[in-house]
């Protein structure tokens, strides 16, 4: 079964939320196991719209062949779009028989975390299989990088935000969701400082 680089495929029938479909926030959920197929499928049936950071890797086949194939840049963690109750995507997580659950801010605050859709809809095009110097980290090497927040000005990334970080002598502008995070290569010169920029 081939992935996409995203999947458009609708809503629930009930307890879905009734707005502007742009503006909804959403949900970061981390698989207990590596069904991400499996968890992709279920969410098909239930209509519900996901995201799956994808990349390309190389690889030889049999007849010794050089392939380039999409996969998943990270099999347990799947992102899933606002578009039930919080107490209706519960349900979802519940009645799935693959083990999963909706990440939350804290061990201490147990509530879900709601990615914000512009965080989201900048993070999907940074995760852009064909965008090239990209860079994928886990939650922990991120939050780990010091950086300014910063937009870009110009050029072909203009008016993403994230944090501007330098690594191997190069700069990259980092993004984070509950999860991972991602970071693209940047020229500093095009970056302002949100404070100068709002």
């Amino acid at each position: 079964m081939e992935m996409n680089t995203t999947d458009t495929v609708g809503r629930l029938t009930d307890s879905f939320i009734e707005t502007d479909d742009v503006q909804l926030p959403w949900f970061a959920v981390r698989l207990f196991s590596n069904h991400l197929l499996r968890a992709r499928s279920y969410f098909d049936e239930k209509k519900v719209e996901y995201f799956v950071p994808m990349q390309y890797y190389d690889y030889e086949d049999e007849n010794g062949h050089h392939r380039r194939k999409l996969r998943p840049v990270v099999s347990n963690l799947i992102f899933v779009k606002k578009t039930m109750t919080t107490h209706a995507m519960a349900e979802l997580m519940h009645k799935s028989d693959i083990k999963m659950a909706v990440m939350t801010k804290s061990r201490e605050n147990r509530e879900y975390y709601e990615i914000p859709p512009k965080q989201m809809a900048e993070f999907q095009t940074m995760c852009n299989p064909e965008l090239e110097m990209r860079k994928f980290l886990s939650s922990e090497e991120a939050k780990l990088k010091v950086g300014t927040p910063v937009m870009v000005s110009h050029g072909p990334l203009k008016g993403l935000t994230g944090r501007l970080v330098r690594q191997s002598h190069k700069y990259f502008l980092l993004k984070e969701v509950p999860g991972m995070g991602v970071m693209l290569k940047v020229s500093r010169w095009c970056c302002k400082p949100l404070s100068d920029s709002e």
